[in-house]
């Protein structure tokens, strides 16, 4: 019996190079265009209400950043948007800078469909999260306030901290 199979294999292998068998992995590409576009509105502007603090806050002379969600595909999309947790450049600081920021619906195309987006949303940690039931386009203001420890003044110099917005397919 051993000896049957073994020629039979010989037999199927010296048939498939005689007959030239080949295979070939033949690749299938698509582009898929995102049905949520994410713009900056607004960007935000630090005011300095006294030497160890920076915030976006009108009153303290900041600005809140607005960041602006287009959604053309409803319910398939959540929002999420992250404060910033330190600054992606300043001068060299003396201390810990402590952070607290919040995120918030300020304006939005179907006051119906995006009715609840602020009342649902989700905060884990620093990051908030928006399930976007509607299509339209929602305004997401990001205020922020960044204290130096130990009550110390902020070095003079220009301060950049990044909100980071993204859109996560459900």
């Amino acid at each position: 019996m051993f000896k049957k199979s073994l020629a039979i294999l010989a037999i199927g292998a010296s048939w498939a190079m005689a007959s030239g068998a080949s295979a070939a992995d033949v690749p299938i590409t698509g582009v898929v265009q995102s049905r949520c576009i994410i713009q900056t509105d607004r960007a935000g502007t630090f005011g300095n209400p006294n030497a160890y603090t920076l915030t976006t806050a009108a009153a303290d002379g900041g600005e809140a950043a607005v960041v602006r969600y287009d959604v053309s595909l409803a319910d398939a999309y959540y929002a999420e948007i992250t404060p910033p947790t330190q600054f992606s450049s300043s001068p060299s600081l003396p201390d810990v800078v402590a952070w607290t920021g919040s995120i918030s619906v300020s304006a939005v195309s179907d006051a119906t469909g995006m009715g609840t987006y602020e009342t649902n949303k989700i905060v884990n940690g620093n990051q908030t999260r928006y399930e976007m039931t509607a299509t339209g386009s929602t305004w997401f203001q990001s205020d922020i306030e960044a204290t130096l420890g130990g009550s110390k003044a902020f070095p003079g110099g220009t301060y950049t901290a990044m909100v980071e917005a993204e859109c996560i397919a459900k």
